[in-house]
C-alpha cells in the first residue's frame, strides 16, 4: 500500500526525540505555558524569519485572533479565496465581518490579484492570502492592491510551513501570518495546535493578550480575551519535529518532481503548476481530471490512498448560500468535482511515487 499519510512511520523515524521530549514535559509538569512553549515560539519565529511568534490552540484560532487584533470596523469585508478549508472564511464570519469570495489561479490554486481587484468595495478591509497546498500566493500583486486601498493582509500559512515567495518566508510578508499544526500538516503536533507570527511589537503584544484572556500578568485583565494557548506537550513535540522539517520538505519536493516528470504527458490529467518565483513545499499534490472518482477508485483498488481537497467550493456550501455568491462562474465552482490529491510526504520513497505514476498511466 502507498499511504496518503503515515504519521506512525514518521514517529518511528524520530521516536527517541519525541519520547524524550514528552517525558521531559511530564517530569517538569510544564503543561500550560512555561519553558517548552517559550522555546518553540523562539525557534519557530527564527525558522520563519519573524520577530514574534505566539503559540495558540489551533490554526482556526490563529486566524480569528489575527483578525480580531486588527480592530477592523464592524461588518468589514475580507476577501477570501473560494478554494480553501472553511477555517479561512469561518474566522471572518464569526468575528462579525463579511466574507467575499475571490477566484484562484488554475495552476497554483492560490488567490489571484485580478480576482481580488474585481471584488473590492468601500467596505473591503483585508485580503486573506491562503498559501494553499504549500504554494505561496502572488504577494507582490496583493501587496500592491493593499497599498492602493489601505487594506491589511492576513497570510493563512496552514499548509505552507517553509514555503517562500521570492525567497521571502510566507507569514512574514503581509501584516500577520497564521499557522496550523494539525497532525497532518508538514509540521504537525500530536493534537490541535497553532501559531501566529508577526514583526510589529505592539501588534504581537495584543495578539498574545487576546489569546490569554486579555491579560499581561496573572489576574490582570485589560480586556476580555479568550483561552487559546499552545500547551507544553504540543510545544515540545513541535520543537522535536522542527529539527527535521527541512529534510522532510526536501523529500516532498523530490516526490512532487517525480510526479511532474512521470505524469507530464498523460492526456486527461491536469498537473499543478509552480510559479518561477515560488518555493512550493507540497503539503498536497493536487491534480484535476473529469474522471476523478473513477481514478480514485482505481488507485484504491491497487492499494494507493488519495484524498480530495476540497470537494465543495466554499461559495457552494450551505454555510454561505445566503451570501448570494454560489452562482458566480468562479473557476473553483467549475473545478471542485475534478480535484484529486495524490499521496505525498516524507513517508514515501521514489519507488512509491513510481508505483503511483504507473497506476495512473495504466488507468488513462
Amino acid at each position: 500500500m502507498v499511504k496518503f499519510l503515515d504519521l506512525h512511520a514518521q514517529y518511528l523515524s524520530i521516536k527517541d526525540d519525541i519520547d524524550a521530549a514528552i517525558a521531559d514535559v511530564i517530569a517538569n509538569s510544564a503543561f500550560i505555558g512555561g519553558k517548552y512553549v517559550a522555546a518553540f515560539e523562539t525557534e519557530f519565529a527564527a525558522w520563519t524569519g519573524a520577530n514574534y511568534c505566539i503559540g495558540v490552540g489551533n490554526g482556526t484560532d490563529a486566524i480569528e485572533i489575527a483578525i480580531e487584533a486588527m480592530d477592523l470596523p464592524a461588518g468589514s469585508e475580507i476577501i477570501v479565496p473560494g478554494n480553501t478549508f472553511i477555517a479561512s472564511s469561518e474566522a471572518v464570519s464569526r468575528l462579525g465581518h463579511k466574507v467575499v469570495f475571490a477566484d484562484v489561479d488554475s495552476g497554483s490554486y492560490t488567490i489571484t490579484p485580478e480576482s481580488v481587484r474585481a471584488k473590492l468595495s468601500p467596505k473591503t478591509a483585508a485580503i486573506m492570502a491562503v498559501h494553499l497546498y504549500g504554494h505561496p500566493c502572488d504577494m507582490d500583486g496583493l501587496a500592491e492592491i493593499a497599498s492602493e486601498h489601505g487594506l491589511r493582509i492576513i497570510e493563512d500559512c496552514a499548509q505552507a510551513h517553509g514555503a517562500r515567495y521570492k525567497e521571502r518566508p510566507v507569514g512574514t510578508i503581509g501584516d500577520v501570518g497564521t499557522f496550523s499544526f494539525y497532525p497532518g500538516k508538514n509540521l504537525g503536533a500530536y493534537g490541535d495546535a497553532g501559531a501566529i507570527v508577526c514583526n510589529d511589537e505592539a501588534y504581537g503584544k495584543r495578539l498574545r493578550m487576546i489569546a490569554n484572556h486579555g491579560r499581561t500578568a496573572k489576574y490582570d485583565h485589560q480586556f476580555e480575551g479568550r483561552n487559546s494557548r499552545l500547551d507544553g506537550l504540543q510545544a515540545a513535540v513541535l520543537s522535536a519535529k522542527l529539527k527535521h522539517l527541512d529534510g522532510w520538505i526536501k523529500k516532498r519536493i523530490a516526490i512532487a518532481d517525480r510526479y511532474l516528470d512521470g505524469l507530464a504527458d498523460v492526456n486527461g490529467l491536469i498537473l499543478p503548476s509552480r510559479k518561477n518565483w515560488a518555493h512550493q513545499v507540497y503539503h498536497l499534490f493536487v491534480v484535476r481530471t473529469g474522471r476523478r472518482d473513477a481514478l480514485a477508485a482505481h488507485l484504491s483498488e491497487v492499494g494507493i490512498q488519495t484524498g480530495v481537497h476540497y470537494p465543495i467550493a466554499l461559495p457552494k456550501l450551505g454555510a454561505y448560500l445566503s451570501h448570494g455568491q454560489a452562482e458566480e462562474d468562479l473557476f473553483v465552482n467549475r473545478s471542485d468535482e475534478t480535484l484529486l490529491s495524490l499521496p505525498i510526504g516524507e513517508h514515501m520513497s521514489i519507488a512509491d511515487a513510481d508505483i503511483v505514476i504507473g497506476a495512473i498511466r495504466k488507468f488513462f
